[in-house]
């Protein structure tokens, strides 16, 4: 927040995913907008991805299935996502912020 809020960006919402996981459509609107490949957006790193051992399943999987396995359950998301309806950071990383959202959101 304090780096998007250095640069002049509010947001209009603020998601906590863990309570409130965004729906399959929406997700699949992010990634679509992102340019990356899903497997970005899962936290890799969470207690969630490796109990379920998704390292070995998703390669496996279709896309449509790893959409639905986001949406079912928050804590599988990479955080933070920040979107603006045409631009998207996943996770936080201060030079792809500074690349992203240089222009106080514009």
């Amino acid at each position: 927040m304090k780096s998007l809020e250095s640069k002049g960006i509010q947001p209009d919402e603020i998601v906590n995913v863990f309570e409130t996981p965004p729906s399959r459509e929406r997700l699949e609107e992010i990634v679509a907008r992102s340019g990356l490949d899903i497997q970005k957006f899962f936290n890799v790193s969470g207690e969630v991805y490796r109990e379920m051992r998704l390292k070995e399943k998703l390669p496996g999987m279709s896309d449509a299935e790893k959409l639905d396995l986001l949406a079912s359950n928050g804590r599988l998301i990479r955080r933070p996502i920040v979107f603006d309806g045409e631009r998207v950071t996943v996770g936080y990383k201060e030079d792809e912020y500074e690349r992203v959202w240089n222009d106080g959101g514009r």
